[in-house]
């Protein structure tokens, strides 16, 4: 034992634990991209891609306007061009080895130009399927031809064999991408019983053991009006890896004829036949517009929400609605003008718990409530930012405690969970995130049989603001003031 004499100073582990936080508005977004455009089509197939910036979403998936066929340019359009928040996360399911995602192109004679280029005529040709030949002579990519997409959707081939640039015409064959082969079975996926393969909104599993990031909004645009994708995004949305929480933002059809409405007096009904009932959802209506394109409201409401948040110091407490969209106009799929006035937005739309869109001095989020409204009136049930800062607190107390999970369930670790949220939670308050927050290990949430099973539960109160959805001034005529203006205030 050695002899001390002096000073000396040992350290110990904090006692405190240090927050780690979640990504309130990370969006997951499922749908189809342009992905014929990629040298390896088959890698971005099924499996969760985080991108940072618009480059990365075009070199991981491709890019087109066509937002019809190839759904998650929408959100990848809105989130970086638009709004430019980052990063999201895209899952592609059209597959190019699944025979209903794809065409056949048949043999085909093509002239070449005398400049020694053919103009390949078909849409979204998978480049690795391209057969060319002079006469049956099979020309090598790379070696005797060059083949790219050009603008206009179509396949530019320059021909570098001398003998081949001489003909008068070669032949092509190839397969092509079939985006309306993909059904909401694609989207919705599963697991294969065999292989365990994930496919889908199923493989929202994957992202926080294989990115270390949790999803905070669910999106599919484009297919979210479908009452299977729908229910499948709702089901999604509570016990994610088994604990965490998130948020699903679905389309309302514009389309009479796909259940949906045309017009606003019958978006209630097309929302009760989608089956919008979460909590955890947000059901929006119509569609968005900048220009000649056209976007489903969720992949314009998602990026909004996801820059309302970085505005708000990356925390999910101020509510979306009445934010710009930085939109031109509100329509219908087929590109009707749709035009709301604040009452008909409040009493039809607003009031049967739908999000929609108004211009007030420029186009603006409409609505605060989610899809449960009016179903609920618990605040952290009704209200959207409330439900998003629950989740979004839930996830931080799973993500910052993980790591005292199996330890000695003495005072001292539960001390430290208590002084922990509780300082973390005075910090929200004085921020003002929120009007309460405080942690507690109450006697009577903790039996004793509970502790023999190494069961500890803590009980936190928190008090997100409600958004102040209505706003109200009473005018009342000053008689007073009107006899001090006319007399001095002297008695007649």
């Amino acid at each position: 034992m050695p002899y001390n004499h002096g000073v000396s100073v040992t350290e110990q582990a904090t006692s405190l634990t240090v927050p780690v936080e979640s990504d309130a508005a990370l969006q997951v977004v499922f749908g189809t991209a342009p992905i014929h455009m990629l040298d390896d089509p088959a890698a971005a197939v099924n499996k969760p891609i985080l991108c940072y910036s618009f480059a990365e979403c075009q070199n991981n998936f491709g890019y087109s306007d066509d937002f019809k066929n190839f759904t998650l340019c929408q959100s990848m359009d809105y989130c970086f061009r638009v709004f430019n928040v980052a990063p999201i996360i895209l899952v592609n399911v059209l597959d190019p080895n699944k025979s209903t995602h794809t065409t056949a192109n048949a043999e085909e004679e093509v002239t070449v130009q005398a400049d020694g280029t053919l103009r390949y005529d078909k849409p979204y040709v998978l480049l690795n399927t391209l057969v060319v030949k002079n006469a049956e002579t099979p020309l090598v990519a790379g070696e005797d031809y060059l083949a790219s997409h050009a603008d206009d959707g179509s396949v530019h081939i320059v021909v570098l064999d001398d003998t081949a640039a001489e003909a008068a015409t070669l032949k092509v064959s190839s397969k092509s991408l079939k985006p309306d082969g993909v059904t909401v079975a694609d989207i919705v996926g599963g697991v294969d019983a065999l292989t365990g393969q994930e496919t889908g909104i199923e493989l929202i599993r994957q992202i926080y053991p294989r990115l270390g990031m949790t999803a905070g909004i669910l999106l599919a645009p484009g297919w979210s009006q479908q009452p299977v994708v729908a229910a499948a995004l709702q089901a999604k949305t509570e016990g994610i890896n088994g604990v965490f929480r998130a948020v699903t933002y679905i389309d309302i059809s514009t389309d009479a004829e796909e259940n949906g409405a045309a017009v606003y007096s019958g978006v209630k009904t097309a929302k009760e036949k989608l089956g919008v009932t979460s909590a955890f959802a947000a059901a929006l209506w119509p569609m968005i517009a900048i220009g000649d394109k056209r976007y489903y409201y969720s992949a314009a409401f998602g990026a909004l929400t996801a820059y309302t948040d970085s505005t708000h110091e990356d925390v999910p407490y101020a509510s979306p609605s009445n934010k710009a969209l930085r939109c031109t106009g509100t329509v219908l799929h087929d590109g009707t003008e749709v035009l709301l006035d604040q009452q008909q937005a409040n009493d039809t739309l607003n009031a049967n718990g739908i999000i929609t869109a108004i211009n007030v001095n420029g186009w603006r989020s409409w609505g605060n409530n989610t899809a449960a409204y009016p179903s609920t009136t618990d605040p952290k049930d009704r209200w959207l930012a409330v439900r998003r800062f629950f989740n979004w607190d839930a996830n931080n107390f799973i993500l910052t405690y993980f790591q005292k999970v199996d330890e000695s369930g003495n005072r001292r670790l539960i001390q430290s969970v208590i002084d922990s949220q509780n300082i973390k939670g005075n910090g929200y308050v004085a921020r003002d995130y929120c009007a309460g927050y405080k942690t507690e290990f109450r006697a009577d949430e903790n039996p004793t049989t509970s502790l023999l099973g190494g069961h500890l539960t803590t009980h936190t109160f928190l008090a997100p603001y409600i958004p102040a959805e209505f706003i109200e001034n009473i005018n009342e005529y000053d008689v007073s003031a009107l006899e001090t203006a006319l007399t001095g205030g002297e008695a007649a």
